[in-house]
């Protein structure tokens, strides 16, 4: 194998690449990147069994051919040569030489055979949305993901295709956040799939640009196609949670909020809350909300904040931290909070809007 690149070209596709491989592997192929250089096109792929990425870019190849490399190393190689730099890579035996100007580098490789790879992952049906909304869906529902739960089925964000609609829920047990987003194209069929954590947080790396994603859902993988880069990740085998019955229907008490205000006054209280717990307690009167937080050295924080209330009072105690979580995830300057007695999960959502809604589970103080 023999091609020749741009420092600039391959920087990128290496970078987003590297970022799947772990340092510490079971396995000693894991640690490396396959590089496939093929018409004038190369393939670099990374993988740590349960996510894959494949990044293409334009190179000219000399002679085609496959190896796998330390990932970290060529990497490095990479990112520290002058920009604009002509690289040429080829495989020399059991080694592969990089020469860029007057640099030479040696790195050991590993037969590209032992490489584990995703072949086909038996798409039911192909969805096609902007990048833009996709971002959105996962940006607005990753905190509430679980971590390290043993209901494994938590450690993850559930995609739901219903109509023409793509729906993502995350929860912990404590709290719950759903986005959804509309189709192109209406879905073939309405599935739910689980897709891991570290999933899901490579797909925020990846996503960003203009553009669509061409999302494919199998029965054990997903893959999406994001310009030349192809993401796929092994699912959750499990069954997510009947999210709709945490969800209050329509709650009795309506609040409503300057969201920053409203947030501000919740951080401040939050420093002398209990650091395990994060327990605040709110008190709600007419067009009034008290905020009060206290710890185990006997201090203790209040604040108060004008809001749009007309309901009867109620006192109910929250984690602040989701709190906060749900306020930062709403993008308007004002935020509605339903409650119907100081026992049930409050209802946070922008105005005028459910696509997005976050529902908090109270805790007793």
């Amino acid at each position: 194998m023999k091609f020749t690149t741009n420092r600039d070209t391959l920087l990128r596709p290496l970078q987003l690449v590297t970022g799947v491989v772990e340092r510490r592997q079971t396995m000693p192929v894991l640690s490396n990147v396959l590089l496939a250089a093929r018409n004038n096109r190369l393939s670099v792929t990374g993988t740590d069994l349960e996510v894959e990425l494949v990044a293409t870019s334009d190179v000219t190849v000399q002679q085609p051919g496959d190896v796998t490399v330390p990932g970290r190393k060529l990497l490095d190689i990479f990112r520290s040569l002058p920009e604009k730099t002509v690289v040429t890579v080829a495989t020399d035996g059991e080694r592969v030489s990089i020469k860029a100007g007057k640099s030479r580098f040696t790195l050991s490789t590993l037969p590209a055979a032992e490489f584990p790879v995703v072949e086909e992952i038996n798409a039911q049906q192909t969805l096609t949305l902007s990048q833009g909304d996709f971002r959105r869906l996962i940006d607005k529902t990753h905190f509430s993901m679980a971590q390290q739960d043993v209901r494994y089925y938590l450690n993850g964000l559930l995609l739901e295709t219903d109509g023409k609609t793509l729906r993502a829920v995350a929860t912990d047990g404590h709290r719950l956040a759903l986005c959804e987003a509309e189709l192109e194209t209406k879905a073939k069929t309405n599935q739910q799939v689980i897709l891991p954590r570290k999933g899901v947080l490579e797909l925020q790396r990846i996503l960003g640009g203009d553009g669509s994603v061409d999302l494919a859902i199998g029965t054990n993988h997903v893959r999406a196609q994001i310009g030349d880069i192809r993401f796929t990740s092994k699912l959750i085998d499990g069954r997510f949670p009947e999210y709709g019955r945490v969800i209050p229907a329509s709650p009795t008490k309506q609040v409503e909020a300057d969201r920053e205000g409203l947030r501000q006054a919740l951080q401040r209280t939050a420093i002398l809350s209990n650091e395990k717990y994060r327990g605040v307690r709110i008190n709600l009167k007419p067009d009034l909300v008290t905020i009060q937080a206290h710890n185990p050295e006997q201090e203790e924080a209040e604040d108060q904040v004008e809001v749009e209330y007309k309901g009867d009072e109620v006192e109910i105690g929250f984690n602040v931290t989701y709190l906060l979580d749900a306020l930062a995830a709403v993008d308007s300057e004002k935020v509605i909070l339903g409650l119907t007695d100081g026992n049930s999960s409050c209802l946070v959502r922008a105005p005028g809007t459910t696509s997005s809604k976050y529902v908090v589970m109270p805790m007793r103080l």
